[in-house]
């Protein structure tokens, strides 16, 4: 494993997943709790059979999801030197044949898979729109990563929207103050909200994220699952370290 290991990196456990191991580089950024929900919020069903996650950074979505279903996942990174580490991540926990990590745009994923060819789409895409004003992190990595600099949310979403089939599912994670802008770009896009879970730092706090599954031309009708509380007087939650896979609920 070690071999593996350029320098700056560190090798971690996927949380309280056994056998599972990621590759980071902190100063690149690490793997973060918004990956680990959407990751968590995805749900399997027979018909997925091909998923793309767009800008996959170290790979974690598509590593937690090979837990929850065998078929062919694609993680796609523009960042040359973080694809790297997620090829290395897929490699160290024996995935090849399942997951395949892409260096490319999102922008220019329909010159690589066709379209409507593709049943399940995640993104846990940069959260902050971008000026040149905008307080950005000194590391190029974290202010791609973080702020629409390569690529903004309408785009996700019209490019989604080419590679999806027909009721086919584009799950996200965003931050709750966007949410109006969100579901404004998907209802132009022809996308149908289906289900909703916001996330909350604490009980009495206010909702910092949105977790949104939406499909492709779908009908209206959206569910609204129960509030996901972060942390307690005692640290996390019991539903959290059960996300983790750390105890039980």
């Amino acid at each position: 494993m070690k071999s593996m290991l350029n320098k700056d990196e560190v090798l971690n456990d996927l949380l309280g997943y056994d056998g599972l191991k990621i590759i980071q580089r902190p100063d690149m950024f690490s793997f973060s709790l918004d990956s680990t929900l959407l990751a968590d919020f995805v749900q399997m069903n027979q018909k997925i059979k091909t998923i793309l996650d767009f800008g996959t950074g170290f790979a974690p979505i598509p590593l937690f999801l090979s837990l929850k279903t065998k078929s062919k996942i694609t993680g796609i990174e523009i960042q040359e030197e973080v694809a790297d580490i997620a090829k290395r991540n897929v490699t160290i926990n024996a995935l090849s044949d399942q997951i395949t990590i892409k260096v490319m745009d999102i922008k220019d994923a329909p010159k690589a898979f066709d379209p409507t060819s593709i049943d399940l789409i995640t993104c846990n895409p940069p959260f902050f729109k971008y000026k040149k004003t905008s307080n950005v992190n000194q590391s190029t990595y974290k202010t791609i990563a973080r702020h629409e600099v390569k690529i903004d949310l309408e785009t996700i979403i019209k490019t989604a929207k080419i590679l999806l089939n027909n009721k086919g599912h584009l799950v996200m994670v965003h931050r709750s103050e966007r949410l109006s802008e969100i579901v404004t770009l998907l209802e132009k896009h022809k996308f149908a909200l289906k289900r909703l879970r916001f996330v909350y730092p604490k009980k009495d706090k206010e909702a910092f994220m949105v977790l949104i599954d939406a499909t492709n031309n779908g009908q209206s009708g959206v569910k609204i699952e129960p509030a996901l509380i972060v942390h307690d007087e005692n640290g996390y939650t019991d539903t959290i370290k059960k996300i983790f896979n750390y105890g039980n609920e």
